[in-house]
């Protein structure tokens, strides 16, 4: 199958597309290189170019023929989305409906579309299913919804073919440590904390020590990237003309900030000193995926349980890469 992969310059798309290229697939990358590296990507493989430039959009489509897109471009960071949101729905909405009048214009009626948890906003039980309420508490959030809902009505008027994959929180790096994380700036806990154990930076934050969790810190579910990268291929082989798949991506089993900290500890044999600080706004205790629905839709099965292999691969793609793509 011929695929084109938008973002996949970017953390999880990267590790999509070696993926799709070890299936067999014939793989291009669309990417700006806003948030992504071109060293991420196979010689050859990649075309540049933005979601918002139509013209460039059409160009690729009538250069070569795709059978499917899988759609990672978008901006992510929740704290930038609430005090810039122009830049998030334009890039986000627009951009989407950008590249999906594009699919129509070429006849590409099948995309695999990179949702989150975000969706869900702060829900009102543990672990959450795909039933529980959609209620956005940041634009970031809204883009993602947005963008689902428009995946709906594009499915029912011109038969699109869709499956949007909520994800809980992406970590990890590919197992040969050549890929992995790196983003500017990091906001993610895992790779924050081995920064630590780098000497980057003297100390970690934990936000909020008084939560009502085992050890008063938040909990998360942590997903291997490459789990994630599994789910999009099977979601890709399963897609129908028409008919869309809502799925959540997650182990089921969350992590608190505490434990990852332990974690990363035993792992890098580093003391990682750390200090708590008030809570953060928004912030809720707990966020762990029923995804019980995506195991059975999909025949998927994660294959990293527990945070200690997650940190391990991480650790491993950060200690050789102590500076990300830039060496």
């Amino acid at each position: 199958m011929k695929v084109l992969v938008t973002g996949g310059a970017g953390y999880v798309g990267s590790h999509a597309v070696r993926l799709l290229t070890k299936a067999g697939h014939d793989v291009w990358v669309f990417d700006n290189l806003a948030n992504g590296y071109r060293a991420a990507v196979a010689p050859g493989r990649l075309l540049e170019g933005d979601l918002l430039d139509q013209q460039r959009l059409a160009q690729v489509f009538a250069e070569r023929s795709y059978d499917a897109v899988m759609h990672f471009a978008a901006l992510a960071y929740v704290g930038v989305s609430v005090t810039d949101p122009a830049v998030y729905y334009r890039n986000n909405v627009v951009g989407t409906l950008n590249l999906l009048d594009a699919m129509r214009a070429a006849n590409v009626n099948r995309i695999v579309f990179s949702s989150t948890c975000a969706t869900y906003g702060t829900p009102a039980k543990v672990p959450i299913t795909e039933a529980e309420k959609q209620d956005p508490i940041n634009p970031y959030g809204y883009t993602k919804l947005v963008i689902e809902r428009t995946l709906d009505d594009y499915a029912h008027a011109y038969g699109l073919g869709f499956a949007a994959l909520r994800y809980f929180n992406a970590s990890g790096a590919a197992e040969d440590g050549t890929i992995g994380e790196d983003h500017q700036p990091e906001t993610h806990l895992i790779p924050l904390v081995l920064q630590v154990a780098l000497g980057q930076r003297p100390e970690i934050t934990v936000f909020g020590d008084d939560y009502p969790t085992p050890d008063g810190t938040c909990i998360r579910d942590y997903i291997h990237v490459d789990d994630l990268a599994t789910a999009h291929l099977a979601a890709l082989e399963r897609l129908q003309p028409g008919k869309g798949l809502k799925l959540n991506l997650g182990t089921g089993a969350g992590a608190s900030v505490m434990e990852v900290i332990n974690a990363c500890r035993r792992e890098t044999g580093h003391a990682i000193p750390h200090k708590v600080a008030p809570r953060r706004a928004g912030d809720p205790a707990e966020l762990v995926a029923d995804a019980s629905l995506a195991r059975k839709t999909l025949d998927w099965t994660p294959k990293y349980f527990g945070i200690e292999p997650i940190v391990n691969s991480a650790w491993r793609w950060h200690k050789s890469h102590p500076h990300g793509y830039n060496g």
